[in-house]
């Protein structure tokens, strides 16, 4: 039977680097969305032993089979949690309490003090302990407290201000007068309640507190819309009074700090197990923004924005870069009101991106509800001059609730392949776009495929394919991934595509994805330089250096380098085909064996000398 080229080219995409197996049942998984049609167990067992005739896999042992890497160990196998997924609790009744970890690219965590930490890390534990272990509902109870603390602090700067100035409050957040319960509305503040008794504030907070933030949307704020829907979980009273005063004691008045602390929380959902499909490493998502270059007149949007990781990642390159902002007054207005966009159809992450950027020093982002495939959700065009995004994929719709603009750029089922037309349609001519794509993107063979990627290459102007290594999304998904970079013109202009082979992103590809350098020495513009022989650990600094000589050195470089560039006539020769290893020449370094006579006469002294010492034995014994 002849070998399906698709499905050994998904095949090859799909082998985790550092030995890792992958299963029989996770491969056919994979294949069944990379594929262009449907497969029998003969074709997948052809292809299977088409990749390892290759010397591209080996065949793993164990239940399950599979396929790995050829001559790579597999890392050392992580302790497997006690019993079945359920809470675990020790003799006293007691969950045990996690041990804080460093999430892939959380360079918070190399920023806050060990004092800092420990106190989050003590939080975190109290939930543990008082029954809470699902680390979304923690963060989202978190972020609610952080809220209601944010409230009262907006409220003390205005009076304040009105005892300056000696004007009435021009905006008052807890109105005069009482609520239902006839509790005073000044009580509900955090400096208020947070002295109460425990069983006492826990009534207030679950009757008053949380009802009074449900009526706050009228004021057309992000934060108060996505709060319109807060529910108050915490189950006892001695826990929400051990989380008050914790919280109470973490400093927030600096806004780096802020950010810092919430990212660090942010980090938790990802080192947590089940959640962390909602985060992208945060030094690739540095990555994608120095590469995009924003400027303060940039209006960006990530449609699939869970916890606003890329909003946030380009407002603190524009503080850091164009600090002009906050001195011109229209820009400052641009900045807090018409600069940021994200669009989610998960309430809870829209509330903790909303407090994410809040927390980061953004007044008021347009982060809203939205399933931007959707027949209503995709209706904008031409309207963003930025797009960065990492949209969920190995994912199918429905075509009857897909919007029909996107099913006339691309007729599929393929959710990667409506992001990227969605990209297309919301971009402004000359718009860029950073975004995260599967490798069946780059290679797929289907027609909806292949058109995508020559609408790229020949009306548009791509300009750079950086492939990541497979291990970047562990422990969630092995599938290998790429950033593809590109601009919106309608014309074409592309001329060379600049292509980049990352090997090693600063931290282990296996499921614990450990730093392999200091914090200070990880992401794409580390805090101190690399010295020699740290590159091949941490490769993203030279991506971004090379990316910015992509169209004067980087054009002479060897198609044998790390990076090269490829004429967008061979692009299109190859059948518009963006990946990498179609156009990368591999050296073979030559090896001189022995002459075949030279080994066999050495065999032959060899089996002489082991006859000659079996008589010497047989002579002892006589």
């Amino acid at each position: 039977m002849p070998t399906r080229t698709d499905l050994t080219d998904a095949l090859l995409a799909l082998i985790p680097e550092d030995g890792s197996r992958v299963s029989n049942a996770e491969l056919r998984a994979e294949l069944l969305d990379l594929a262009d049609e449907p497969f029998s167990d003969e074709e997948f067992e052809a292809a299977k032993d088409h990749v390892v005739a290759m010397g591209e896999a080996e065949k793993a042992r164990g239940p399950g089979g599979g396929l790995k890497a050829p001559g790579v160990s597999p890392p050392p196998r992580a302790a497997s949690p006690a019993g079945n997924g359920r809470s675990r609790r020790n003799g006293n009744g007691v969950a045990p309490s996690p041990q804080p970890s460093i999430a892939p690219g959380t360079t918070a965590a190399s920023v806050l003090t060990g004092e800092l930490r420990n106190q989050i890390d003590r939080i975190w534990d109290a939930f543990w302990s008082g029954g809470i272990a699902n680390p979304l509902e923690v963060l989202e109870q978190l972020t609610y407290l952080l809220f209601i603390r944010r409230l009262d602090e907006l409220e003390t700067l205005e009076e304040r201000k009105a005892q300056r100035t000696g004007q009435p409050m021009t905006r008052r957040l807890f109105p005069e007068g009482e609520d239902v319960h006839k509790r005073p509305y000044e009580q509900l503040r955090w400096s208020r309640f947070k002295h109460l008794a425990a069983g006492e504030m826990f009534a207030l907070v679950g009757e008053s507190v949380f009802p009074f933030l449900r009526t706050l949307g009228s004021d057309g704020s992000a934060y108060a819309s996505h709060m319109k829907d807060a529910r108050f979980t915490i189950p006892t009273a001695e826990l929400l009074a051990k989380v008050v005063d914790l919280l109470d004691a973490v400093p927030m008045a600096d806004r780096d700090t802020k950010g810092d602390i919430y990212e660090y929380m942010l980090g938790k959902l990802a080192t947590a197990g089940t959640n962390g499909q909602f985060r992208t490493p945060r030094h690739i998502i540095e990555l994608m923004v120095a590469m995009t270059e924003p400027v303060p007149t940039d209006v960006m949007a990530d449609p699939a924005c869970g916890t606003c990781g890329f909003p946030v990642a380009v407002g603190e390159y524009l503080r850091k870069h164009n600090p002009e902002i906050f001195s011109d007054p229209q820009l400052r207005e641009h900045f807090n009101h018409g600069l940021f966009h994200g669009f989610d159809f998960d309430n809870t992450m829209l509330r903790i991106g909303a407090m994410n950027m809040l927390l980061h020093g953004v007044e008021n982002p347009a982060v809203s509800y939205r399933d931007s495939l959707s027949e209503d959700g995709a209706t904008e065009e031409n309207r963003y001059t930025l797009i960065l995004a990492n949209p969920p994929f190995a994912g199918s719709l429905d075509y009857e609730s897909t919007s029909a603009k996107l099913q006339r750029v691309v007729k599929t089922k393929k959710t990667e392949l409506l992001f990227m037309a969605l990209f297309l349609q919301l971009l402004k001519p000359g718009g860029r776009a950073a975004v995260i794509v599967p490798d069946g993107v780059l290679f797929g063979s289907s027609k909806a495929h292949k058109e995508l990627r020559r609408t790229l290459v020949e009306e548009h102007f791509l300009e750079g394919v950086v492939s990541l290594p497979s291990g970047v999304f562990r422990p969630y998904a092995g599938v290998s991934t790429a950033i593809l970079l590109f601009t919106k013109t309608g014309r074409g202009g592309t001329d060379q595509v600049w292509f980049y082979d990352m090997t090693a992103d600063g931290w282990s590809l296996d499921d614990k994805r450990n730093p392999l350098l200091p914090l200070e020495k990880l992401g794409p513009v580390p805090k101190e330089a690399l010295v020699e022989g740290e590159h091949e650990k941490n490769n993203l600094p030279d991506c971004l250096a090379r990316w910015r000589q992509r169209k004067d050195s980087e054009r002479e470089r060897e198609r044998t380098a790390q990076s090269f560039c490829v004429p967008k006539e061979e692009i299109a020769a190859q059948g518009y085909d963006l990946s990498l290893n179609r156009y990368k020449e591999l050296v073979h370094e030559e090896v001189e064996h022995r002459p075949p006579l030279e080994i066999l006469a050495e065999l032959r002294a060899i089996e002489q000398e082991i006859l000659q010492g079996i008589e010497e034995l047989e002579g002892m014994l006589r």
